[in-house]
């Protein structure tokens, strides 16, 4: 049982006065303090909780109402801008750094009167799926610590499975939020491209990107979206919200179809994943839902469509960090040139080096049209492939990943391994529609996710089905 109430219950006994938001954020602190070997959290950003915390309580003795989430207590991964501390990205090129704006998903959620207590950790600059390429340490997996908690959100999804708070934010840019809740066992959402605005989020890949959630159940994930959700000025590439996101018991009454990916339950994904989701098919099938077999043909070649064009981005993206303007910068240089290589030498590691030199590599002259361009192509060719399936269902599942969480150490040699982990998750970035991991069962005592993949701008449907799954397969 959890230890928290739902979140707009907080939200409206703080309001009511029956609930102390000072109390919220001691208790949470308390949470972190308590599970620390987690390692789940990189800062806490207690000073400025506490401030707003007491401000809150104040505010509410005086008659006021404080916001939907009021009192609420969150952690954000630590690739937001935040204030209270530092933001480090889990990377040493960035440790010390404290942000002069905040993202606006954070200026979002703290509008409506929830507190952001710490940091969570992850892979630093969000390049891995096991939170094993943290500068900070690994993430232990809440269920079995021996295990990973899956990536880069790996410290947000912890933090929601161990009840540290009520919810986390995380980034996905190809699995991140999806596949450390089916290691975890929470929920890990995923939005359309563009949903959430992305401003103030350290950049990885800037066409994947998106911001996403941790929680509890899908009733407050979209309880969270519904006040994230909309147009940024500070965002070129964020787009208008549906009406609302809110999640009501009578959801998604419709009879709906569902596909089951073919290639997502073909060789290389483990026997006991395969018996978990066929056993939630049923369950579904039993429950009246129409569940089919479809075919994406080009989903195979998808990781190696996202293992060019992500890191192409990433060498972009991460040529800021030069130890000249902020961050991470080396002594004893004499020139320039010196000071370049050795500050990102020392200040990023080899995973972060590893996409930084695949990028520049696929953007050079006369390899360009050879990897970029026909991955390109691909992605364009997934885009299409996907629309032609929800011609003929209206949401798409399989597993979130193709194995349960893996040891600590088992995979971290074998970037290759490691990549195969996000096969499942990443076709969904690179086409931009919305999915979620939801938990679907267990398989050798650890939990299995089930994905559910919806249509672009179709957030609102996609949570209302996963709303009524999540209640068949409880």
């Amino acid at each position: 049982m959890s230890a928290w109430l739902p979140i707009d219950e907080i939200a409206t006994k703080v309001n009511a006065g029956d609930l102390s938001a000072v109390d919220l954020v001691d208790l949470a602190l308390g949470h972190i303090a308590d599970k620390k070997q987690y390692n789940a959290v990189i800062s806490t950003m207690a000073d400025r909780a506490k401030s707003r915390a007491r401000l809150i309580d104040e505010r509410i003795k005086n008659g006021e109402t404080m916001g939907k989430l009021a009192g609420v207590p969150f952690i954000a991964k630590d690739n937001f801008l935040t204030f209270g501390g530092e933001t480090t990205a889990a990377s040493n090129i960035l440790r010390g750094f404290e942000a002069p704006y905040q993202a606006t998903a954070i200026e979002k959620l703290e509008a409506e009167g929830a507190i952001c207590v710490a940091k969570a950790n992850l892979d630093a600059f969000a390049h891995g799926g096991s939170t094993e390429n943290s500068d900070f340490g690994t993430t232990l997996n809440p269920v079995d610590p021996s295990r990973v908690p899956g990536g880069s959100s790996g410290g947000s999804a912890a933090s929601v499975a161990l009840d540290i708070v009520p919810f986390a934010l995380g980034s996905d840019t190809g699995g991140s939020c999806r596949e450390p809740a089916s290691f975890s066992g929470c929920v890990g959402y995923k939005p359309t491209y563009g949903i959430i605005s992305r401003y103030g989020v350290v950049a990885m890949a800037s066409s994947t990107d998106v911001v996403g959630l941790l929680t509890r159940n899908i009733y407050e994930t979209g309880y969270l979206l519904n006040i994230l959700a909309g147009k940024d000025v500070h965002d070129s590439t964020s787009i208008d919200r549906q009406e609302s996101y809110l999640v009501t018991s009578n959801s998604s009454e419709k009879k709906v179809k569902v596909g089951l990916v073919r290639e997502f339950m073909g060789e290389g994904v483990d026997s006991s994943v395969k018996e978990s989701i066929l056993r939630a098919v049923e369950k579904l099938k039993n429950d009246g839902i129409d569940v089919v077999e479809v075919s994406i043909p080009s989903i195979d070649l998808a990781l190696a469509c996202y293992y060019i064009i992500v890191p192409a981005e990433i060498s972009s993206n991460l040529s800021r960090y030069d130890g000249q303007r902020y961050g991470f910068s080396a002594d004893g240089t004499t020139t320039l040139e010196e000071s370049y290589k050795s500050s990102r030498g020392i200040g990023f590691n080899s995973e972060n080096k590893r996409r930084i030199m695949i990028g520049t590599y696929v953007l050079s002259s006369g390899y360009y049209d050879a990897y970029y361009k026909k991955a390109a192509k691909l992605r364009t060719k997934l885009i299409n492939e996907f629309n032609e399936a929800f011609k003929s269902v209206d949401y798409l599942i399989g597993p979130t990943a193709p194995s349960t969480a893996p040891k600590i150490g088992e995979k971290s040699d074998d970037p290759l391994k490691m990549y195969l982990l996000d096969i499942m998750t990443v076709p969904v970035n690179l086409v931009g529609v919305p999915a979620v991991s939801i938990p679907c069962g267990f398989a050798e005592q650890m939990p299995v996710g089930l994905q559910i993949i919806g249509q672009s701008s179709h957030d609102k449907e996609l949570l209302e089905y996963a709303n009524k799954c999540e209640g068949v397969l409880k």
